[in-house]
């Protein structure tokens, strides 16, 4: 297999449909192990999001991070990735009210993805709704290239407010996301089950469906994929979301789960571009919190990243 650092392309063997082996195998662990990755999304949309996920990502007490290619600070970040397990936070929307940003793509129009403002839709579903598969591809290749040309050698690739998944009409992108991943040889955010989420029973048939498209495909994915809710609540503190967390990692099923949080330095850049910022600190907090950590010790969680996943996709491990 060869890697062109130059393109950004892996040139790899034509995948397997499938396997019979648990991914947790595939690892080298044993098939009830609960493997954790702790994942924070948004790195480089602002300083406030590169103060924060730079400062677990050198204590060692996350995973890994994604970076948002197509904001202003994401050549900051991927200068301070360097060394650590860093993916492609693949964005096609751009969702709040003062602060924006749009297609890294210059070499051709892609009209379908963007408002009259030449942003990113604020809303799924009107990218959902808008976007050409060819232009979506265009960018999503796009964006990973300016990945590697600031210097990461990408872990992974997932997605910005799940615009590729169709949340919001159905319409869903993910027959378009994951050739490329497999081009480039990247595993995506994609979880095999939704059991233990709360989502409707109906579409564990849909998580399964999807699945075997990217087993199809030769990708890896998830088993489990959780997260806390996106949103301040009413009466939410950081006591009420430590409780919430320490529950998640205490109902860790066996297999390989990603829980991503979105931890900034809550500063008055942050305030500027987005209510809610407080939540953002308090995430910021949790995993260096010694309750938290004590759970992990306690549960026998095995903390991974997906540099482990990469490397089983790339057939570079057993």
């Amino acid at each position: 297999m060869l890697h062109d650092r130059s393109r950004g392309v892996v040139h790899r063997p034509p995948p397997t449909k499938g396997s019979l082996m648990t991914l947790a195998s595939r690892l080298g662990h044993a098939p009830d192990d609960r493997l954790l990755i702790v994942n924070a999304d948004d790195y480089g949309m602002s300083r406030s999001a590169n103060l924060g996920i730079t400062s677990l990502l050198r204590a060692g007490a996350i995973s890994s991070a994604t970076v948002m290619t197509p904001c202003p600070w994401a050549p900051q970040a991927a200068a301070e990735a360097a060394g650590f397990d860093v993916g492609v936070h693949l964005t096609l929307t751009s969702e709040w009210e003062g602060y924006r940003w749009g297609p890294v793509t210059r070499d051709r129009p892609v009209p379908t993805l963007v408002d009259e403002t030449g942003h990113f839709f604020r809303d799924c579903a009107s990218f959902e709704r808008s976007a050409d598969p060819g232009e979506v591809r265009v960018e999503i290749v796009n964006q990973i290239r300016k990945a590697v040309a600031l210097g990461l050698d990408p872990s992974h690739a997932d997605n910005h407010m799940g615009s590729l998944y169709g949340l919001a009409t159905g319409r869903h992108f993910l027959d378009v996301v994951l050739p490329v991943c497999a081009e480039f040889g990247l595993p995506f955010r994609l979880p095999r089950s939704l059991a233990g989420t709360g989502a409707p029973e109906e579409l564990e048939p849909v998580a399964r469906a999807l699945a075997a498209m990217a087993d199809d495909a030769g990708v890896v994915i998830l088993d489990h994929l959780w997260s806390l809710p996106f949103q301040q609540s009413d009466g939410e503190d950081y006591d009420s979301l430590k409780k919430d967390m320490i529950g998640l990692l205490r109902s860790l099923r066996p297999g390989v789960t990603e829980i991503y949080i979105h931890p900034f330095e809550d500063t008055d850049e942050l305030r500027a571009i987005m209510p809610g910022a407080a939540k953002r600190g308090w995430e910021l907090a949790l995993f260096t919190d010694p309750d938290v950590r004590e759970v992990l010790d306690a549960e026998d969680v095995k903390l991974i990243g997906w540099l482990d996943l990469r490397a089983a996709q790339r057939g570079e491990r057993p």
